[in-house]
């Protein structure tokens, strides 16, 4: 049958260590012959891992969840005969990390919840950190014991590329719950043992924070603990949720002095992360606010600009008033095939000529005369007549006094996504990630004019990614569809994303 990682051989890396797995993963698992002893089953899937790795025939695919975790584990360059465990925290370095990780006050509930079951199970507890470092270990002194031998202890790191398979490290990578039996972990010492991990969420980010596992020796095997640990992560994120419900009560009630300072106006009281806890009034604000790196002003999309005043903790928000009575036309046009335009926050539906002609507006603010914008938009057969009907249905969309004639000119402040990346491109700055995801201006436009201005475009976000070599903007321009089929953007995320990143399998890079 066909190699289980859909590959048929093994490239090997220096020192004849497995390097990476040719080809791309087939669906499969166990298949209806795996046995359900622990023992029997174990050197099932042993037969398994040896013909994989070999490059032979075997005799199942393995799970799907086994296999991509290989693939990850094997690009890493992780020995599956000789692998150890990275030990990267002393005992007095682990004191600090385990006193400030935000699952430290609710272990006591995990301990609780697994601890009496793992010493039941000959099994022990063990909780990662979100890079899959062992903060926390205990259970059956036995275990313990056996899992010194194998370096199964606090300080090492658990995660995919320092040791290859194995639940926390898995589960860590693929964001779910995850049992990892015997041979299925990819360093040959950790066959003798079992284990099943869940993922643990930050409530307030909802970023995985940590790892919480039941590990022991395969002879205690029970299919069973990977819902028992599924449940405990879940118990501690309904915890977390908890204490940060109590935590935002209390900065309410201690900044709420400066929300009432402000008398009635437009405010609102921010977590440090962002998210809105308290406003001065009922109107609508986002549930979460984007904290800018540097600067103290925040976009508010249809609501204007805001200001953020730090805080002891946390931050109050105050809307910009406006100070021009010029109205604000917003045009986002970056991978628009229905494109919209809004008049001070008021939707506008545009066909593709009307929007056509705003972004030729928008591009030459001093103005254009009828017969410049008939050849933007239609060569050498552009007529002037044509065109100021076009302008005499889009001023009737807008409203007359927003486009003014002799020449054509827009009377609005215009705030244009493809404008910005212009300007970021001119300071030598990229354009955020989440605007270069957008994509093309305007990719159904045939105008020659929008053509020019979109290939120029296209090239000079492109040049300026590979040039700074950022892994996130290399990433965002990867995913239009433009990037998609661009090898050398694929090239260069294969040397930025780091070995563990599941972007990388995303993208078969």
């Amino acid at each position: 049958m066909p190699n289980p990682l859909g590959c048929s051989k093994l490239v090997r890396g220096d020192h004849g260590v497995p390097a990476t797995v040719l080809g791309a993963p087939m669906p499969g698992s166990e298949g209806p012959t795996a046995p359900a002893d622990p023992l029997e089953r174990a050197r099932y899937l042993e037969r398994i891992r040896e013909a994989v790795l070999s490059g032979s025939a075997s005799p199942a695919a393995p799970r799907d969840v086994v296999s991509a975790s290989w693939r990850r584990s094997l690009d890493a360059r992780v020995d599956p005969d000789h692998g150890r465990p990275w030990q990267v925290f002393g005992t007095e370095e682990l004191d600090a990390v385990r006193g400030s990780h935000l699952l430290a006050p609710v272990l006591p509930m995990l301990r609780r919840t697994l601890l009496d079951v793992a010493d039941e199970a000959v099994h022990m507890m063990i909780v990662t950190d979100a890079r899959g470092h062992i903060l926390w270990r205990e259970g059956h002194a036995d275990v313990l014991r056996r899992a010194d031998a194998v370096a199964l202890v606090e300080g090492t790191r658990w995660s995919e590329d320092s040791i290859g398979t194995n639940a926390m490290g898995t589960a860590l990578a693929s964001g779910r719950a995850v049992q990892i039996h015997s041979a299925e972990h990819l360093v040959k010492l950790y066959h003798a043992w079992t284990c099943a991990a869940a993922p643990i969420h930050d409530p307030d980010s909802g970023d995985v924070v940590a790892a919480v596992d039941l590990t022991g020796p395969l002879r205690t095997f029970h299919p069973s603990t990977l819902a028992l640990v599924r449940a405990a992560a879940e118990l501690a994120e309904v915890a977390l949720r908890g204490r940060l419900v109590e935590h935002d009560e209390r900065l309410r009630a201690r900044n709420q002095p400066h929300l009432d300072g402000l008398h009635g106006a437009p405010g609102a009281l921010l977590s440090p992360r962002g998210r809105v806890l308290s406003t001065t009034d009922t109107g609508s604000w986002p549930e979460r606010v984007t904290i800018p790196e540097q600067g103290d002003r925040v976009d508010l999309g249809e609501h204007g600009e805001g200001v953020l005043e730090p805080l002891v903790e946390g931050w109050l928000l105050r809307p910009v008033r406006r100070t021009s009575a010029r109205p604000s036309l917003a045009l986002a046009f970056l991978g628009a095939e229905r494109p919209v335009a809004r008049l001070d926050g008021r939707p506008v539906r545009l066909s593709l000529r009307h929007a056509e002609l705003l972004a030729l507006l928008a591009l030459h603010p001093d103005g254009l005369t009828a017969e410049r914008l008939a050849y933007a938009l239609y060569g050498d057969a552009g007529n002037p007549v044509t065109v100021r009907s076009e302008v005499h249905r889009l001023r009737a969309a807008l409203g007359p006094t927003h486009i003014s004639t002799q020449p054509y000119r827009l009377r609005a402040r215009v705030d244009a996504d493809f404008l910005d990346v212009r300007a970021a491109l001119r300071a030598g700055r990229l354009p955020a990630p989440a605007v270069l995801r957008r994509g093309a201006l305007l990719p159904t436009s045939d105008a020659p004019a929008v053509r020019e201005e979109r290939d120029h475009l296209e090239a000079a976000v492109r040049s300026a990614v590979l040039r700074r070599g950022d892994a996130e903007a290399v990433w965002a321009l990867a995913r239009t569809e433009a990037g998609a089929a661009d090898p050398e953007l694929a090239a260069r995320l294969r040397r930025l994303l780091p070995v563990a990143d599941p972007r990388r399998d995303e993208l078969g890079v």
